[in-house]
């Protein structure tokens, strides 16, 4: 049986980035992942990220987001995040601890990646909005 394919994903630096994806999202009826930068889990925080995602959703409530955050090789932020109710998370550390945390993320109703799937990166986008919404129609 075959997961369904996630949303084309998003990697976002902060609110702006996060209501831009959102934005396009909600303008184009398509969903998007938003994505956490590489180990943002470990220096920003579960709860800044959630924080993050809460307020796109707020501001686009039509948008079908998904939420990723990247824990980076770091158990205890995978651990940090699952406690503050993360959806999806990325955890780039050994096989045996990826088994562990995947069960435990199961348990929880989340879910556990290890491989990046293709992204736009927000980090110096001119018009963020402009380049999702040409990222999510295959534009670009």
């Amino acid at each position: 049986m075959g997961m369904a394919k996630p949303p084309r994903s998003v990697v976002v630096h902060g609110l702006d980035h996060a209501r831009a994806a959102a934005a396009a999202a909600a303008a184009l009826d398509r969903p998007v992942r938003v994505v956490s930068a590489p180990g943002a889990a470990v220096y920003a925080g579960p709860a800044w990220f959630a924080e993050v995602v809460a307020a796109a959703r707020r501001a686009h409530p039509q948008a079908e987001i998904e939420a990723m955050l990247d824990c980076g090789d770091s158990p205890g932020a995978v651990l940090a995040a699952l406690r503050r109710g993360a959806e999806t998370l990325r955890f780039s550390g050994p096989l045996a601890a990826r088994r562990k945390l995947s069960a435990l993320a199961e348990a929880s109703g989340a879910r556990l990646e290890w491989r990046a799937a293709p992204a736009l990166d927000l980090d110096g986008a001119p018009d963020p909005e402009a380049a999702v919404a040409a990222w999510l129609s295959g534009r670009a």
